[in-house]
């Protein structure tokens, strides 16, 4: 009976190492290719396009990392992480302070950083469950380790849902909202478009209401406050 115990016991060893293993090289090959080669999709794509049925209609042009205007990309990451430059993929300042408002009696605010948002949108389904956190970190960590921070900046502004029924990316939101190319964005216009994020079915930038001004006005002068696309430059390739 002790043999028969060992024996199963070794054998649950063995398949979970395997497994783990496994696991392990389909994760490195999910991340490591986007260092060179785009996405060909994402799951919140996969996911709007099945709930969507015949209203979606994917509108996606993906702009290079050149391509990009500096202060779109400056207004989106003062608007949802600060920090970016500094942070290894986890704001851990802003999970202290969520938390510590919470035990004062507030609600439980959102700490996402951008890596774990592209971490979410690239690989797992929406909702929320311990094992999608636990997922989202691991793929966290395994983007921050493979690729620069200016690749996923670029991944991020392209393939973030930026309106109804398919506009994903900087370049489909510039032409839905504002009926221009992105690199004719001015300031103003990009920063209305990271004030709808991370909830852009809920606000349209050309329609801006009084709190999209309001929020856009906040990030333009965090922008000086940051000393503007300047302080991108330790993530530039």
């Amino acid at each position: 009976m002790m043999r028969r115990k060992r024996s199963w016991v070794r054998w649950v060893f063995i398949l979970s190492f395997r497994l783990g293993v496994f696991f392990l090289l389909l994760s490195l090959l999910m991340v490591a290719p986007l260092r060179w080669v785009n996405p060909v999709t994402s799951m919140v794509i996969v996911e709007r396009w099945f709930n969507g049925g015949d209203d979606f209609e994917l509108r996606q042009e993906w702009l290079d990392w050149d391509e990009l205007p500096k202060h779109a990309v400056l207004a989106v990451v003062t608007s949802e992480d600060q920090r970016f430059p500094e942070h290894q993929g986890f704001d851990l300042v802003s999970i202290r302070d969520a938390l510590a408002e919470r035990e004062r009696g507030g609600q439980l605010r959102g700490a996402s950083t951008l890596t774990q948002q592209v971490a979410r949108n690239l690989y797992l389904w929406t909702g929320r469950s311990w094992v999608r956190k636990g997922l989202e970190a691991w793929f966290t960590v395994l983007l921050e380790a493979l690729l620069p921070k200016h690749r996923i900046l670029e991944i991020y502004m392209n393939i973030a849902e930026w309106g109804p029924n398919g506009v994903f990316g900087l370049e489909a939101a510039a032409q839905h909202h504002f009926n221009r190319s992105a690199d004719r964005l001015i300031p103003y216009q990009s920063a209305l478009l990271a004030a709808t994020l991370p909830s852009p079915a809920r606000y349209t930038p050309g329609q801006a209401t009084p709190y999209m001004r309001e929020r856009a006005s906040w990030i333009i002068d965090q922008q000086r406050m940051l000393g503007g696309t300047a302080w991108l430059a330790p993530i530039e390739p």
